[in-house]
């Protein structure tokens, strides 16, 4: 009884360790390099392997950090294959109960040649498993996941141990070719670089290369990986290529992560290019074929498959598609070596082809105007927004897409219904050629009554909102039914069909007064014709801005209301109905009108008084040498003045300038047309000697134009201070005698007294 206890719990317990055992993977870390790669991951005879190494963690326990995996039973995605790790490759053995942190406190170095493809420079517990292939196929690929710890919290926004698989040609000392990339990037594949929306963390990056993150019941022991990704690249058969699969922990030990390699996925294949898909913005055009080459040099045979089923007679290196589908090849490289190749091809339609006639209008008949080629484009594409067009002068250029036609808004054309071609282009770039005939219309439009309104908003200034479509079923009537109206600024706007009025129900003038707007009757892209519309707008100005007018003194003036008005009415007393009214007097004047349209406007007049200058007072600056002797003037009268010396040329200021001694004659102008007062003033200055030498020339000392100055004195003294002669501004001057007799040549000293009391200082010379 004992026994056959013993023996059902034995039975029990091993049943139970079956079934946990087989929700995990299993690892074997005591496979060799070589075993891992040519019995796991290569199995191939397309592909001759060498020289293999692989280094790791040295663990005292001898364990590994790398191995031969198993799914044994579980979920994992991958049969079996090899596990290059940072940490004990056995770790990686679920449940995802346990945080894999190994390599702590380890001689375990990172790589260089992995920090050079990632540009990085602090890796450490590197696991490195290399070897040696020849290709026999210009094709490589195997699969590959990604596991790590570090799929955990916002850790994925800044932290990820670095992988690389890097190839190249055996013996070259040039740069790897990181195949560990993003699909369709040069983005090396990372936790960092491939992870979803971090809550409180950073946003989703490349979101859909990642697998999940991880509850505890997983196969393996990481917190989570990535999809299963595919590494690939183009290669020479019959080339020997190293290949160099590295992980590493980077800037520290902790978080372990590790690859994952599918078994047996290391295929050498046979690429047949791109497929050429909608989904990649490449099918093939409907009319398009494409050569496929499978070529190999020493190839023993070859057979073409469309949709897994073999087409007959196809066994050459080449297959030319005509239609859609997915092909494949087989080619027998000898040695056992079966490589093939797949391509999958869908065909575009062409846009369809659409002859068509742009009508424009012609005002002079005689075939040739402007057109705008924009109004062909959604007759050729029939409303096809996707659809791309170019316009051409010849079928020949359409078709080699050639000298495209700019300008499309204002296009003439040359003779009457040219043709032009359209490229109509899908975005796959397949295209058709239509034909666009550009026909004129000679349609006979009368124009509709004027739209006349009343500025009367709050500022009467000519600018005033209408509605230009009150005068719309003036200009269909009699017309085609189905026309419509849009409304332009100019007759070339309306016949390029560009820049129309946005909201003609409520458009404003943007020309005081009124202006022409222009009419396009159309059907669709065609043109029937252009009717003008003329808009006038009265308007009388601001009635609070008076137009200043100037009377003169003297005086009167005309007030002109202007002709045309069915009434006028000014503000005098008496009251005056005359467009035109006499004013002798200033004030404000004020006249009401009214035209014919009934529209009422009021316009104010200042007449202020203005006059000729009555006198003026001049303040004379002088004895100061020519450069700064001046003259100001300070007029007399009720006017607005400006001055001259010469009475053509005057200014504004009153001060004259840089004058030298003489007699000038002072123009005040009225710069209301008043008249001109003249006066005449003199600047002085002193001889700087005299002759008394009984010749007749320069007699007498005395100051130039100071007898027009009787109002100043002059004393004269000699150097010891004596006086001896003095006199006044109407005085002949100083003989060089005194008292009867004459004084020495000598130098002689004097003060001037002005009219305003400046005192005037300075010598001269005696001189016999």
């Amino acid at each position: 009884m004992e026994t056959r206890l013993s023996y059902y719990y034995t039975l029990f317990f091993s049943l139970l360790y079956i079934t946990a055992s087989a929700q995990y993977i299993q690892v074997n870390d005591t496979y060799t390099a070589q075993q891992l790669v040519q019995d796991v991951l290569v199995n191939s005879p397309c592909a001759s392997v060498s020289n293999f190494s692989v280094s790791g963690a040295n663990y005292d326990t001898g364990e590994q950090s790398y191995g031969y995996f198993t799914a044994a039973g579980s979920s994992f995605p991958f049969q079996n294959g090899i596990i290059i790790s940072t940490g004990r490759a056995i770790g990686a053995v679920g449940p995802n109960t346990s945080l894999l942190d190994d390599g702590g406190g380890m001689n375990w170095p990172g790589d260089i040649d992995l920090q050079a493809a990632l540009n990085i420079n602090n890796s450490v517990n590197a696991t490195v498993l290399e070897f040696d292939f020849i290709p026999l196929g210009n094709k490589i690929s195997f699969d590959y996941m990604l596991s790590s710890e570090e799929y955990h919290d916002t850790a994925p926004c800044t932290y990820s141990d670095g992988f690389a698989f890097l190839l190249r040609e055996a013996g070259s000392t040039g740069p790897y070719q990181n195949l560990a990339v993003i699909p369709g990037t040069q983005t090396p594949v990372k936790v960092t670089s491939v992870h979803p929306e971090i809550p409180g963390g950073c946003p989703a990056v490349n979101e859909q290369y990642f697998g999940a993150f991880n509850g505890n019941e997983h196969p393996t022991n990481f917190n989570g990986q990535t999809t299963v990704l595919t590494a690939q690249a183009n290669v020479t058969p019959g080339v020997l290529y190293h290949i160099k699969l590295v992980i590493a922990d980077e800037g520290n030990y902790r978080y372990d992560s590790a690859i994952f390699l599918g078994g047996g996925s290391f295929d050498v294949v046979t690429d047949l290019g791109r497929d050429r898909l909608f989904a990649n913005d490449n099918p093939l055009c409907a009319d398009e074929t494409l050569e496929l080459d499978a070529g190999y040099p020493n190839a023993q045979g070859y057979q073409w498959f469309k949709n897994g089923s073999t087409i007959s007679g196809e066994t050459n290196a080449t297959y030319t598609v005509v239609d859609g589908g997915v092909y494949s090849v087989a080619i027998d490289l000898g040695s056992g070596c079966t490589t093939e190749g797949e391509i999958t091809i869908e065909y575009a339609t062409l846009p369809p082809v659409v002859n068509t006639t742009l009508i424009q209008c012609d005002d002079n008949n005689d075939g040739l105007t402007t057109f705008n080629l924009n109004l062909a484009t959604t007759l050729v594409t029939n409303a096809d927004q996707d659809l791309i067009v170019n316009y051409y002068t010849s079928r020949e250029n359409a078709e080699n897409g050639i000298d495209v036609l700019g300008n499309l808004t204002s296009f003439q054309n040359t003779v009457p219904n040219q043709q032009i071609f359209a490229r109509v282009q899908n975005r796959y770039g397949c295209y058709s050629i239509s034909t666009v005939t550009l026909a004129t219309s000679a349609n006979g439009v009368t124009s509709p009554q004027p739209i006349e309104t009343c500025d009367d908003d709050d500022n009467s200034d000519g600018f005033y909102v209408t509605d230009l479509t009150q005068r719309d079923a003036e200009i269909l009537q009699n017309l085609p039914a189905n026309l419509q109206l849009q409304y332009f600024l100019s007759v070339q706007d309306a016949l390029e069909a560009v820049n129309p009025i946005t909201d003609p129900e409520n458009f404003e003038n943007t020309v005081a007064g009124g202006q022409t707007v222009y009419a396009r009757i159309f059907n669709g892209s065609e043109c029937y014709g252009i009717a003008e519309i003329e808009i006038i707008v009265y308007y009388f100005g601001d009635p609070s801005v008076a137009e200043e007018i100037y009377l003169c003194d003297d005086g009167f003036i005309i007030l002109d209301a202007g002709n045309g008005f069915a009434s006028y009415s000014w503000d005098t007393t008496p009251q005056q109905n005359t467009p035109r009214i006499i004013v002798t007097e200033p004030g404000t004047y004020t006249v009401t009108v009214t035209n014919n349209f009934g529209c009422t406007g009021t316009k104010a007049y200042r007449v202020i008084l203005t006059g000729k200058a009555t006198g003026a007072l001049f303040d004379i600056n002088d004895f100061n040498g020519s450069d700064t002797n001046t003259i100001t003037v300070e007029p007399q009268g009720p006017g607005d003045y400006e001055y001259s010396m010469n009475g053509i040329t005057y200014q504004d200021s009153p001060v004259f300038e840089g004058l030298a001694a003489g007699e000038y004659i002072i123009f005040i102008r009225d710069k209301n047309g008043c008249g001109v007062y003249t006066d005449t003033v003199y600047v002085l200055d002193y001889p700087k000697y005299f002759t008394p030498n009984g010749d007749g020339v320069n007699e007498t000392w005395r100051i130039p134009y100071m007898f027009n100055r009787p109002g100043i004195t002059v004393t004269v003294f000699d150097r010891f201070g004596k006086i001896v002669a003095g006199f006044r501004g109407n005085s002949s001057g100083w003989d060089g005698t005194l008292k009867g007799n004459k004084l020495p040549s000598t130098d002689y000293w004097f003060v001037i007294e002005l009219e305003n009391g400046k005192l005037v200082k300075g010598h001269f010379a005696l001189i016999r």
